[in-house]
């Protein structure tokens, strides 16, 4: 039960981010480089100090940190980028299918064998990723913003798959978010420059914090 009610909140939460990150940028609160320095930023505070809390260490310097941090950083730049074009519904879509299909793939491919509900789950998901993006479907998507969602699935799921080699999940998790600070900031302010960053509102502010504070480190917290 617990672990259930978890997994609900923990994915209403990645949800959520969607939502608080279209709202953003869609509105020029905020631009989307900067929406996602400050998402990772926050998020690696709130994770350090949960565990600082439980007495533990961040472990940055351990070999393959760069993996886990350019994975997120994949991610987090690709998934803000994308949401200038997408909505929140069809980004998520696109997301957790790539997610969900990768994933798969690479389980399979390393030989690991498929549960019933893992095959099922992957088909629906590549369904669904078929029906949206097929060309000359119901839905129009721009072809570029489809392609960076769909980057940056392919880095969750690389930070999922890099994830299962972590000793302790949660400190993993505030070491990759601190180490892809560096990366995220400089690859997503830089092209905006200080204007960007002069046009962030007290609204854009709000949101990229929620993001990262709340849905982002204490979402990955309880995932």
């Amino acid at each position: 039960m617990k672990l259930a009610l978890l997994t609900c909140l923990t994915l209403v939460a990645f949800a959520a981010n969607s939502i608080l990150n279209r709202l953003a940028v869609d509105s020029g609160a905020i631009g989307p480089g900067a929406f996602a320095a400050l998402r990772v930023a926050s998020g690696a505070l709130v994770l350090t100090l949960l565990v600082r809390l439980r007495g533990g260490r961040v472990p940055l310097a351990v070999p393959g940190r760069w993996q886990g941090a350019l994975a997120l950083a994949v991610y987090m730049l690709g998934f803000s980028l994308a949401y200038r074009s997408l909505d929140a519904g069809l980004g998520a879509l696109i997301l957790f299918g790539v997610v969900q299909v990768s994933m798969f793939a690479w389980t399979a491919a390393t030989g690991t064998p498929a549960g019933a509900r893992q095959v099922a789950g992957a088909g629906i998901a590549f369904a669904g990723l078929v029906t949206v993006l097929w060309p000359g479907g119901g839905l129009a998507v721009d072809p570029l913003a489809a392609g960076l969602m769909v980057a940056a699935g392919l880095g969750w799921a690389a930070y999922t798959l890099l994830g299962r080699r972590e000793p302790d999940a949660l400190a993993g998790t505030a070491a990759n978010f601190v180490a892809a600070l560096l990366p995220v900031a400089l690859l997503g302010l830089l092209p905006e420059g200080l204007d960007g960053l002069a046009g962030i509102s007290g609204a854009g502010l709000a949101l990229a914090l929620i993001s990262g504070a709340l849905t982002s480190g204490l979402g990955y917290a309880a995932w």
